[in-house]
């Protein structure tokens, strides 16, 4: 450069002119890039728990038989979940906007067709559709975030927003399901995505940088479809064991077995080839996978929980769906609280200490529940809540934050994909793992009710809503007295529950402690900017992550910013 070129000019030289805005100096369009991202994920959060108060008006009128109901329920969380891999590192090959797009626009027809759906299998498709949807989504946003945030103080507060929001649209999901079913028809609770996904595709295709990472030799197909194929039946089988059937039936154990088998020659396979699918490498660094395990240990503990805390909610304590939501705000709102203040506690405490603390502190609130019975103490359960909030999000924040800070620009898609997995099955072995610990529980305590016939003991075993209706069939003091130890057995399985549930927790306390100790932030970091950008908000101009004198320049104009 010639000896007149100012400073900022020496900082932006050779970085494409959509990041000359957000990486030297203007500070604004990265913002607005994490705002069109958090509303793509709030719409995936909040459609994964929305139906759930919805599933009575369902079964009423379509009639699904229970396998039907099932698949209804279980479909779209069981196909994201298998595809979060295939879609994560599809996105690091053919561009990662373009998957969240083509993601935006199956995810609104998914939608239009389940708001429609008139039969149990249309709606099972358009749940399967949907799932597919959020898998092209949810990946997406993380792996564009690790790149439009190159610097790990301002990731932080970005991963910090991004996390408040999942809290929200998860907590939202219930609430707004039931406002729409009380006063309109089930099928509301899917229309609403259609307006926000053609208000989002064109904003998106507008503001959002198209990246990629390293092209170096083919995408491995078979790869992909073994990983979800893997997924697939694995979910499969522990969805299959939390809805209460045996590990060993043969329609359980055998996917099971296969999608583990799987699941070995993909990671075989990919340790042989030159250009893998996913960097296994990464499991080799201990924060990154100290942390998917805090990830996968912090879900298991409390996505089951919080099932049984529902029906604690509403079967023991009386409260109606939306008092059941109501009663769960403090915990979404302490989890936004905990997700906004995270960066500055990650760059206080560090990593070891902040998951370690929040795995603490989520430990100490579930054991607090125990003092619950069967009468309601409102004080108890808004203290527990808000602690078991901002706890749980202390743990997930900080795993996040470690888990992506050590994979690079290029693989983000892949590591996001890693994530989001673990926080899926995370999810589906604690319903089937502190589902199974609660019927343990449950069963003996009404399998020998005085003056109950032995048929419907058994009936009133498989759970408390049953209990109900059997006790309500039998009526006089047969009926009162099995409805009453169906109450103290639930809220006795409760307590073991709670026990289990704190104690996967401390385990995760004591993995969190192989973390690093501070939060080391350097000064230029490899993947300042994104491997391939748009030129401008239309994104037509890609500069390639393999184009590495660019990547220098762009690193070059991080390390400028950072030291002043």
């Amino acid at each position: 450069m010639s000896g007149t070129t100012t400073g900022r000019e020496q900082r932006t030289a050779g970085v494409p002119r959509q990041w000359r805005g957000t990486e030297a100096g203007g500070g604004a369009n990265r913002w607005v890039v994490l705002l069109v991202l958090c509303v793509s994920l709030l719409l995936v959060a909040v459609d994964a728990t929305v139906l759930h108060v919805a599933v009575p008006a369902v079964t009423e009128d379509l009639r699904p038989g229970s396998i039907e109901l099932l698949w209804i329920v279980d479909a779209y969380p069981l196909v994201c979940a298998s595809l979060l891999i295939l879609f994560g590192t599809l996105g690091d090959r053919v561009g990662r906007r373009r998957v969240l797009l083509l993601g935006y626009g199956l995810f609104g027809a998914a939608s239009a067709l389940a708001a429609f759906a008139d039969t149990p299998q249309t709606l099972i498709v358009a749940r399967a559709l949907l799932g597919v949807g959020g898998a092209m989504i949810m990946p997406a946003t993380l792996s564009i975030l690790r790149q439009v945030f190159p610097d790990r103080r301002e990731r932080a507060l970005a991963i910090g927003i991004w996390s408040a929001v999942a809290a929200v649209g998860a907590a939202v999901g219930p609430l707004l399901g039931g406002f729409l079913v009380e006063h309109f028809w089930w099928g509301s609770v899917f229309l609403i995505n259609i307006p926000l996904m053609v208000v989002a595709l064109p904003v998106g295709r507008w503001l959002l940088p198209e990246s990629t990472g390293e092209r170096d030799g083919p995408w491995d197909v078979l790869g992909a479809v073994m990983a979800a194929g893997g997924l697939f039946c694995v979910v499969f089988g522990v969805k299959r064991v939390g809805s209460g059937f045996g590990l060993l039936e043969p329609l359980t154990a055998l996917p099971a077995v296969c999608g583990v088998l799987l699941l070995v020659l993909f990671v075989r396979r990919q340790r042989r080839r030159t250009h893998p699918l996913v960097d296994l490498n990464l499991f080799a660094r201990p924060a990154f996978s100290i942390s998917v395990g805090c990830i996968v240990l912090a879900l298991l503990a409390l996505v089951g929980l919080e099932l049984i805390a529902a029906q604690y909610l509403q079967l023991v304590l009386g409260l109606t769906p939306l008092e059941t939501g109501l009663r769960l705000l403090p915990l979404t709102f302490a989890a936004m609280a905990a997700g906004l203040a995270g960066s500055r506690m990650l760059q206080g405490l560090g990593p070891r200490t902040m998951v370690a603390l929040g795995f603490g502190l989520t430990a100490a609130a579930v054991l607090t529940l125990t003092v619950m019975g069967q009468g309601d103490r409102p004080a108890v359960l808004i203290g527990a809540f808000v602690v078991l909030g901002f706890g749980l999000e202390m743990t997930l924040f900080g795993a996040y934050e470690s888990m992506l800070n050590e994979a690079s620009a290029e693989s983000a898609g892949g590591a996001a994909a890693i994530g989001e997995t673990s926080y899926q099955l995370g999810a589906g072995i604690g319903i089937a793992l502190l589902g199974s610990v609660m019927n343990a529980a449950y069963k003996p305590g009404v399998s020998s009710v005085t003056g109950v016939p032995h048929h419907a003991s058994a009936d009133a075993g498989e759970s408390l809503g049953a209990a109900y209706e059997v006790s309500h069939d039998l009526g006089g003091a047969a009926g009162e007295a099995l409805r009453a130890a169906a109450r103290a057995a639930f809220v006795h399985g409760l307590h073991v529950t709670l026990v289990v549930s704190a104690g996967l927790l401390l385990l995760g306390a004591l993995a969190a402690l192989r973390l690093p100790k501070t939060m080391e932030c350097a000064p230029a970091e490899e993947a300042s900017a994104p491997g391939a950008a748009a030129d401008a908000p239309g994104g037509a101009d890609r500069v390639q992550a393999k184009e590495a004198p660019a990547r220098r320049d762009r690193a070059a104009v991080v390390g400028a910013d950072s030291t002043g």
